[in-house]
């Protein structure tokens, strides 16, 4: 099982941001909305396995829950989709190595956050409302209760609940572009996101489900809603931008402007100097 070093890597998310900075407005929309949509079905997943457990078996519902959580962050990256707290670390790196502009980095946060919201709310209100698998006995307590906990934090709590989701997430989409085969790939992805379910990190495209299920069931409002997405917002774009994003371009890229210049090795996967494997 092959695997590229953290340089090439670095590299390789250089170009991965600009590819996703330069997706016209329909492509950055139709991806954004289904990786919305797999981030809730993942949620939803979750929702339905856990909920008729046993309260006897404390945290170890919440260890299956992550561990099935995962599916939707497998399906945007091997199916196809943008997801925001990806290119929460992606889009930013590519603009640190002045491939991309400011701009350009600010439309695609904005078309992708309306994108996934359109996604995650599509699950909730059909899959969730219409048909009531978020409705119905034991899954509509467990809903209640889930939107709960993210709703009661303070918006600190919430910050900083949200770096470290997104420091786990941006995580593993590093370490899937690092994998040279699907299985690589599907371990890569997988640790570090039930690691961050696990815990309980807000994840904002997540919250994009859970809150509004929620609503739609007839508990909270929107207002709630908005106060809890700002501070997760903003606590996942520092986890992926700076904890991920900008910690590895001072350590690979910084001094290494010179090794990215020319619009050759843009559009290109970045050749690999050495080969490592386990």
């Amino acid at each position: 099982m092959g695997f590229y070093s953290p340089q090439e890597i670095a590299s390789y998310t250089v170009t991965s941001g600009y590819k996703k900075a330069n997706l016209s407005i329909v492509q950055s929309t139709i991806l954004g909305f289904e990786a919305g949509a797999f981030i809730a079905l993942g949620f939803l997943l979750y929702i339905r396995v856990t909920a008729s457990m046993p309260s006897e078996w404390g945290s170890f519902t919440s260890f299956i829950g992550a561990a099935l959580f995962p599916l939707g962050l497998i399906l945007t990256l091997m199916a196809g989709g943008e997801l925001l707290t990806g290119n929460m670390m992606a889009v930013p790196l590519s603009r640190m190595a002045n491939r991309i502009s400011t701009i350009q980095l600010l439309k695609n946060i904005s078309i992708i956050t309306m994108s996934n919201f359109a996604g995650a709310i599509f699950v909730a209100y059909f899959f969730g409302h219409v048909v009531g698998l978020t409705e119905t006995r034991l899954y509509l307590t467990q809903t209640i209760s889930l939107a709960e906990h993210k709703i009661e934090a303070s918006f600190v709590q919430a910050f900083v609940s949200g770096i470290g989701c997104n420091w786990l997430v941006a995580s593993a989409v590093w370490l899937s572009y690092g994998a040279k085969d699907m299985s690589g790939k599907v371990l890569g992805i997988w640790f570090p996101t039930m690691a961050f379910v696990a815990i309980g990190f807000q994840h904002v495209v997540a919250n994009m489900f859970l809150i509004p299920a929620a609503i739609f069931a007839g508990y909270f409002t929107w207002i709630e809603y908005l106060e809890n997405f700002v501070p997760v917002f903003l606590g996942n774009a520092v986890g992926g931008s700076m904890f991920v994003a900008g910690a590895y371009w001072l350590t690979y890229l910084a001094n290494k402007n010179k090794e990215l210049d020319g619009k050759n090795k843009i559009d290109e996967f970045p050749r690999p100097v050495t080969t490592q494997s386990k």
